[in-house]
């Protein structure tokens, strides 16, 4: 029986516009944006940022010194925050009305601290809510210092919530990420980015 339901955050609860955020880096001066950036999991320093390898700071030196200038927090939150094409109504009602019907909700992600000033905001919802009244567990791997599809990061998660594999539904949009924990146990459904799994997601919770 599924007693958690462990949410992806960018692709699931946000839809994420990869050309925006190559523009975004682009815009602040990274001309090789489109090799730097991937959709699902980031390598170089965009990986090491989100592994929690290096902090925000850290971050910041480094990608000014591709760029060639000094570059600001904000400037880099900027592009970051490229990422998120919208923050559907839909996906944020679902969550908390999983919540009601007694289910766990927790958000196990890929990110980085840029993302999170925003989504940790009151301005994440538009409505003066963050991504915390919606979830009642965060788990991020720049925080953790994993990522998915590592198999350590489930475990972590797992551990700390005191589940079974079986107890847990896990929704992603990366093949790659949802293959792992399969592999695992963990029951999965892999939505595409931007598509609508609000009705569907009840169908693996049978």
């Amino acid at each position: 029986m599924i007693r958690c339901i462990l949410f992806d955050l960018g692709g699931v609860v946000i839809t994420i516009d990869q050309d925006q955020a190559v523009k975004r880096f682009k815009e602040i001066g990274l001309k090789d944006a489109e090799k730097r950036l991937d959709p699902y999991t980031q390598s170089g320093i965009f990986g090491d940022l989100e592994a929690g390898a290096i902090s925000a700071e850290q971050f910041r030196v480094e990608l000014s010194k591709l760029v060639g200038r000094e570059l600001t927090f904000q400037e880099c939150r900027y592009a970051w925050t490229g990422y998120c094409k919208e923050v559907p109504q839909r996906n944020l009602e679902t969550l908390l009305k999983l919540r009601e019907q007694g289910y766990r909700i927790v958000l196990l992600s890929n990110t980085n601290p840029y993302m999170m000033d925003w989504a940790l905001s009151n301005d994440f919802d538009g409505d003066g809510h963050s991504l915390k009244y919606y979830f009642d567990e965060l788990y991020m791997s720049f925080q953790v210092k994993l990522m998915k599809p590592n198999d350590l990061f489930y475990r972590h998660v797992l551990r700390k919530e005191k589940l079974f594999p079986q107890e847990c539904l896990f929704v992603d949009d990366g093949p790659r990420n949802v293959a792992a924990a399969s592999q695992m146990g963990i029951q999965t459904f892999c939505p595409k980015n931007g598509t609508d799994w609000t009705k569907e997601i009840y169908e693996y919770l049978k």
